[in-house]
């Protein structure tokens, strides 16, 4: 979600959505939603009332100063889960679906042209080992904030037949590889953005221009304000396994 664009666009569409498509769990990244950079607590809130059952972050996940407070009050506000240890908030949380499931959401971040983290793949082997499919839990989504598809397929990889979903995020641009794995799991390199397209990356176009001819700031980044486009993953899961039937991208408006 990038700005209000994104999120008005968002806090609009999910409840139709979820009635229309009997939608049983819902995430949403948020580490765009406030002006491009974080998330306030105000916003999560709108995001979580509109019907958002889980909201993962990323690397702009403390830029807004106060998530460092209120993420620890807020349950349903997933952080990635490779931060050094001693940093605010939870890398994984399991959260009950409308028919009654539970699912593990968890949120990990890759390492290339990234800031140096630990392992998400031995951080998520981990999580994955204390909280396994069909085990201890219903179904489980990773939200695997990276820049480099290489990372995100060789995670999907990785983790096929462990989890139910794999959906890449960070690039805010929609890949066409959406599919399930030999194993089971639904995957996806990058769901995109919820934000305006006519942009930059969700950023009004002026300001990213002028930097790659100049390479010389001359204002800030400002989210785009067109209209804006919807896009993620639908998955269907199948009960019994936990494991996906059926994947679809999702590009609605804008």
């Amino acid at each position: 979600v990038v700005g209000r664009s994104g999120r008005n666009a968002v806090v609009e569409a999910l409840p139709r959505l979820r009635e229309r498509w009997q939608l049983d769990f819902i995430v949403v990244n948020g580490e765009n939603a406030a002006g491009g950079f974080g998330i306030t607590e105000a916003i999560l809130t709108d995001l979580l009332d509109a019907g958002a059952d889980a909201v993962t972050l990323g690397n702009h996940a403390f830029d807004q100063r106060e998530t460092l407070v209120f993420i620890e009050r807020q349950e349903r506000l997933v952080r990635p889960l490779n931060f050094p240890k001693g940093t605010p908030g939870r890398g994984a949380g399991i959260y009950r679906a409308r028919n009654g499931m539970d699912v593990l959401v968890v949120n990990a971040m890759g390492r290339i042209f990234m800031t140096e983290l630990d392992c998400p793949f031995r951080a998520i082997d981990t999580e994955l080992t204390a909280c396994a499919l069909k085990r201890d839990v219903d179904a489980v989504l990773i939200d695997f904030h990276a820049e480099a598809t290489s990372e995100k397929q060789a995670l999907g990889c990785f983790v096929d037949g462990r989890v139910s979903v794999v959906v890449g995020t960070h690039t805010h641009s929609p890949t066409a590889d959406e599919r399930v794995l030999p194993g089971g799991t639904a995957y996806m390199s990058d769901a995109g953005m919820c934000g305006d397209y006519n942009s930059v990356l969700g950023m009004d176009s002026d300001e990213p221009v002028t930097r790659f001819l100049t390479r010389i700031p001359r204002g800030r980044f400002e989210p785009a304000t067109g209209p804006a486009t919807i896009s993620g993953l639908a998955v269907e899961i199948d009960d019994r396994t936990g494991l996906a039937v059926k994947v679809g991208a999702v590009r609605l408006g804008g």
